[in-house]
């Protein structure tokens, strides 16, 4: 009876067995693959966009050049008998000052002479109308037809005050010629060359030297065709920041003066000028801009309404990728206004508070799930 019994215990013990390893067998399958399943979502950083007004900085490059430059050259004849100690080249002289002398002794004999001649023709004037007044005494016992201007001595008193006229006018140029026995400088100047020295004669009207103004400087520069529609509508008088690079860095504060009003045959480029005042520093002691410095300018432009400003790279042929409400990734073409730097201007396409993929996956994708990292979520709850 026992073995009865085993016999129809056994199989049914070790089909137990096979069941319940087949249990535990699927089980443990199951929560393998449990653990198998994990989020391929790539994971991406976003910040939320906020439009701003953005003012167009522009920039350009020219040589630093002097506002007016003289061809010094004598108005009277004679020997150079001084000349000032900053006449020499290099030398800086302020407006007035004498910078050379001419002989004056002929001169100043001219000025005499003409001063005599004056007083001789003023005593003929005189002279002359008082014989026309006595003409004129005696004409009022005469018939009115022997009264003639002739004998009223008009044509004589006529004479006479040309006479001083003349006499008047060779004064003026006497005391003009006398004063132009000194060279002064017609402003603050620098000069470049000289070609003269004490007792050399110089003739009227030869070029003796060459000088530059040193009050004002001006740089003219050319701004590119993409720039000019950011230029201010009234440039003339606005501030201008003029930086000088080398061994030493500086900056100096200039006013855009006007527009030269032609577009250049090579290079199609308008050109804009501004001066600097001083630029030598006599006035101040800011560092001193020379002429032939080559030097950058930038300036303010239009100001941009409701831009916004993102990386290069962040756009691609005017593609930028924002989130959606749902975490996919949604593709917007955008309106590209200026390249600013590193960064581009974006005008139309975007609304504040997009959420702009800052971190793009390897193959972004329309409509492609993403996971945002932790540290961008505290910065967009944040912001």
């Amino acid at each position: 009876m026992s073995k009865i019994w085993l016999k129809i215990a056994l199989p049914l013990v070790v089909l137990g067995v096979g069941v319940g390893g087949m249990m535990a067998i699927n089980a443990s399958a199951d929560k393998e693959e449990e653990k198998e399943v994990v989020d391929t979502r790539p994971t991406v950083k976003v910040e939320p966009l906020v439009s701003s007004d953005y003012d167009v900085m522009i920039s350009s490059f020219g040589e630093v050049q002097p506002l007016e430059s003289t061809m010094l050259a004598p108005q009277v004849s004679g020997e150079v008998v001084h000349w000032h100690p900053n006449f020499v080249p290099g030398g800086v002289l302020k407006r007035g000052d004498v910078l050379f002398t001419i002989e004056k002794d002929s001169y100043e004999a001219a000025l005499l002479q003409a001063e005599a001649d004056l007083s001789i023709a003023q005593a003929s004037l005189i002279e002359e109308q008082a014989r026309a007044d006595v003409a004129q005494q005696e004409a009022k016992n005469l018939p009115k037809q022997k009264v003639t201007d002739l004998y009223l001595r008009k044509p004589q008193v006529i004479s006479a005050k040309a006479a001083v006229k003349s006499a008047e006018a060779r004064l003026r140029i006497a005391r003009r010629d006398l004063a132009n026995c000194e060279i002064k400088a017609p402003y603050d100047a620098l000069v470049l060359s000289r070609s003269i020295g004490v007792g050399q004669f110089v003739n009227q009207g030869v070029t003796v030297a060459e000088i530059n103004s040193i009050e004002t400087a001006e740089v003219t520069f050319p701004i590119a065709g993409f720039d000019n529609a950011f230029l201010p509508l009234d440039m003339a008088g606005g501030k201008a920041t003029i930086v000088s690079k080398g061994i030493r860095t500086f900056e100096r504060e200039g006013e855009i003066s006007r527009d030269l009003g032609v577009i250049d045959s090579t290079t199609r480029m308008s050109q804009l000028v501004v001066r600097i005042e001083d630029p030598y520093s006599l006035k101040s002691d800011q560092p001193e801009l020379k002429f032939g410095s080559y030097v950058e300018v930038k300036f303010v432009g239009k100001t941009l309404q409701k831009a916004y400003k993102l990386p290069q790279d962040l756009v691609t042929n005017r593609i930028v990728w924002i989130l959606d409400n749902e975490d996919k990734m949604v593709p917007k073409t955008v309106e590209i206004l200026r390249e600013s730097g590193e960064y581009f201007l974006i005008g139309s396409g975007l609304s504040d508070n997009d959420r702009i993929v800052m971190t793009l996956p390897e193959y972004p994708q329309e409509g492609m799930l993403v996971k945002i990292a932790e540290e961008d979520n505290e910065l967009v709850a944040q912001q």
